[in-house]
C-alpha cells in the first residue's frame, strides 16, 4: 500500500524549522514526506544537527515504504542564503510561495496533507507584504471559513477570534461570527475526530462570563442567544462558562472541546500542560492542515537542538485524520466545501 504522502513546509528559514523538518525525517514515520523549501538550506540544516540526510527531487511517484533520514523535495529557492536567528525579508516570497505550493497541491491531489514548521510574521510584514499567519493564509487560498484549534491528547480548544490585538475582540465576537465558527468545529469533531454528537463547551467573553451583565454584556446580547439557537437544532453546547473554571477536571469531563474567545483566554492552559505534544490544525479546510504550537525560536536556530516533538506530533496527527478521512470519505463539511478528500 502506498504511503500517504505529506508536504512539509519549512517556515521562516532562519528559525528552527528547517532543522526540525530534518530531524522528522530522522525518525521512522510511516509517511513518504515531501518537504517544500529550498534543497541547500535543508542540508545545511541536517549538518547544523549532526545528521545525514539523503534529499531526492519529488516527481510524485507513490511509494511504500521511505527509510529514516530520507526526504523527498519540492524545490522552492531562497531569495537569499539564510542566516540562523536573523530573519531576512528578502526571503518572504520563498516563505509564500511555498505555503502556496502547499495548498494548491492539496486541493490538486498531490498530497494528503501538509505540515508547516513556524514562521516569522514580523519578517514578511517587513517585506511590504500584509500577512497575519498560516491560518488566513490558507482560509483565503482556498477560499474557505475556517477556525484555528490547537489539539493535545488531554483538551482540544479551538478560536472564536486568532491574530487579534486585545481591544478588538469584543467588535468580533458576533453572532454570524459565532454560528459559523461553531457549525465548523461541529461538523469537524464529527468528520476529523469522529465524534458522532460533539459537545462544546463556549467560555465567556467577560470575566466570570459577565456575572449576569455586570461584567459586560457580550454574554446577554450575543452568546447566551446564540448558543440557544444552536440547542434548539439539537447541539450539545455548554456555556457560556467562566474562563478561570472551565478546565478544571470536572468541567473537562463534559465536553469534548473548547471554544475560546480569544488567542490568550484559552491557549496558556493547553501549552502549560502539553507544550511539546500539542498540535496546530485549521478546521473548515477542503484539506488537511497540521502544525507546531511554537514560534520560530530564533535564539535556538542554528544550534542543533531544537526540540522536533511538536512537529513529530503535528505529522502523527496529520497521519490519524489522512486515515481516518480516507475510511470515511464523506463528511458534511467536506461536501459543503466542494471537494472530497
Amino acid at each position: 500500500m502506498a504511503l500517504p504522502r505529506l508536504a512539509v513546509t519549512a517556515g521562516e528559514p532562519a528559525g528552527v524549522g528547517p532543522e526540525l523538518i530534518a530531524r522528522l525525517a530522522a525518525t521512522p514515520l510511516a509517511a513518504d514526506l515531501v518537504a517544500i523549501t529550498d534543497r541547500d538550506l535543508l542540508e545545511r540544516a541536517a549538518a547544523r544537527c549532526g545528521l545525514r540526510l539523503t534529499l531526492f527531487d519529488d516527481d510524485s511517484t507513490l511509494r511504500e515504504q521511505r527509510d529514516p533520514g530520507s526526504l523527498r523535495v519540492r524545490h522552492v529557492p531562497l531569495g537569499i542564503s539564510e542566516i540562523p536567528g536573523r530573519p531576512d525579508p528578502r526571503n518572504a516570497q520563498h516563505v509564500l510561495a511555498t505555503l502556496a505550493e502547499a495548498a494548491d497541491g492539496c486541493m490538486a491531489g498531490r498530497y494528503a496533507a501538509v505540515i508547516t514548521a513556524p514562521l516569522q510574521k514580523a519578517s514578511i510584514n517587513e517585506a511590504g507584504i500584509r500577512f497575519s499567519g498560516h491560518t488566513e493564509f490558507f482560509a483565503e487560498r482556498a477560499r474557505a471559513d475556517v477556525v484555528m484549534m490547537l489539539a493535545s491528547p488531554e483538551l482540544r480548544v479551538a478560536l472564536a477570534t486568532t491574530h487579534l490585538p486585545l481591544s478588538a475582540v469584543s467588535a468580533a465576537i458576533t453572532r454570524n461570527a459565532l454560528d459559523r465558527m461553531l457549525r465548523i468545529v461541529h461538523a469537524e469533531l464529527r468528520a476529523k475526530f469522529g465524534i458522532a454528537a460533539p459537545r462544546i463547551a463556549v467560555l465567556g467573553l467577560n470575566p466570570h462570563a459577565g456575572e449576569g451583565g455586570h461584567l459586560g454584556r457580550e454574554e446577554l446580547d450575543t452568546i447566551i442567544p446564540l448558543l440557544d439557537s444552536l440547542r434548539a437544532e439539537g447541539m450539545q453546547l455548554i456555556g457560556p462558562l467562566p474562563a478561570d473554571t472551565a478546565f478544571v477536571p470536572a468541567q473537562r469531563t463534559r465536553y469534548d472541546a473548547v471554544l475560546a474567545m480569544y488567542h490568550d483566554q484559552a491557549l496558556p492552559v493547553l501549552k502549560s500542560e502539553a507544550f511539546d505534544r500539542t498540535v496546530n490544525l485549521t478546521l473548515g479546510l477542503p484539506f488537511i492542515r497540521t502544525s507546531v504550537d511554537h514560534g520560530t525560536a530564533l535564539d535556538l536556530a542554528g544550534s542543533g537542538r531544537a526540540d522536533p516533538a511538536s512537529l513529530i506530533a503535528a505529522a502523527a496527527m496529520a497521519l490519524e485524520l489522512v486515515a481516518r478521512r480516507d475510511a470515511h470519505p464523506s463528511s458534511p463539511l467536506v461536501e459543503r466545501n466542494g471537494m472530497r478528500g
